[in-house]
Parts: structure tokens; sequence; C-alpha cells
């Protein structure tokens, strides 16, 4: 019996954990969320330079104030069905977490903003296994917030260092 108190235990830590403020956000018919903590801007959409042997869904670059920002397409990123962008569509850039510990921008492109929504611990619950055996680490969990599900996204994982790394090794015109 105490193994079953201390797993619920465990679960009930890491549900606090992950409650807080969310920016939340849509992708086609689905809401996300990304902790506000890591969001730095929201910016209407602008000119990308793109950046070749990039993955798919890594759009490019932007100029943000003097800083080389990556930007990617969320939806690309999912796998999910494109579609053309609209006056709400936007780039929102955050703050990620490299694995060595430095912390760099990046810009994820969305439909559109929805609303700063604080979820408490009892709205979140883990993200269900879809049987596939595949793991999902970039879902923090689900949120069911005003009888919606919002999915809760851990941004790092989204925007893998990896990918970052690709972009930050890319030849500039000074090293030429």
């Amino acid at each position: 019996m105490a193994a079953v108190v201390t797993h619920s235990q465990e679960s009930s830590a890491r549900t606090d954990a992950r409650a807080g403020k969310y920016l939340t956000f849509q992708l086609g018919s689905e809401e996300f969320g990304i902790r506000v903590m890591q969001v730095r801007e929201i910016m209407g959409l602008q000119d990308i330079t793109a950046v070749p042997h990039t993955p798919p869904y890594v759009k490019g670059v932007i100029n943000l104030r003097g800083k080389v920002v990556p930007v990617l397409c969320l939806r690309s990123r999912f796998r999910m069905e494109t579609a053309e962008a609209t006056s709400v569509s936007c780039i929102i850039v955050v703050q990620v977490q490299l694995s060595e510990g430095d912390a760099v921008l990046a810009g994820v492109i969305v439909d559109a903003v929805s609303d700063v929504v604080n979820i408490a611990p009892a709205e979140i619950e883990d993200t269900p296994d879809f049987g596939s055996g595949k793991t999902t680490p970039y879902l923090l969990g689900m949120a069911k917030v005003k009888g919606k599900v919002k999915i809760l996204l851990d941004i790092d994982q989204v925007v893998k260092a990896t990918d970052l790394a690709e972009l930050n090794e890319m030849p500039h015109e000074h090293d030429a």
C-alpha cells in the first residue's frame, strides 16, 4: 500500500511543478500552452531568411534587434496539415535552455495567440499512453480549463538543442 501512496505523491509533486501561468495559442483546432516565463515577445509575421540544409520545420532566421533568431513552424514540427498564414498568425519568441546550460532565443510560428491562463495542479493530467511505444518528451501534460483540453508543451524539448546547434554552426559572413 505504501508504494501506491509514494507513487501518488510523486505524481502530485510533478503536477505541482507543471502548474502556473501559460500562454495559450492555436494550431488548427487544437489549443496549446507554453510557460509564460519562457515567452520573451509576440510579434506579427515578418520576412524570414531561409537557411539551406535545415529540417523542413525550420523556416529560417529573423533579425530581432541585431540578434539572429531561428524560427520554426510548429505546424510542420508536429506534422500537422499546412495552412495559409492569416492576420492573426504570429511568431512567439521564446527562451529555451540548451543542454549545455546556455539559454537562446527561438521563434515559433503559431496560428493565433489565445490568452494567458493560470493552470492549477488539479487541472493537469499526465499525457495519455498512446500505445505506440513512442515517447512524447515535449508534452508536459494535458490541462482541462473551462471544459476544454489544452496541450502543455515543454518548449525546450520542442525546440531541440540539435536544431539550434545546426543553425549556430552555419558559416557567418565574417567567417569567410
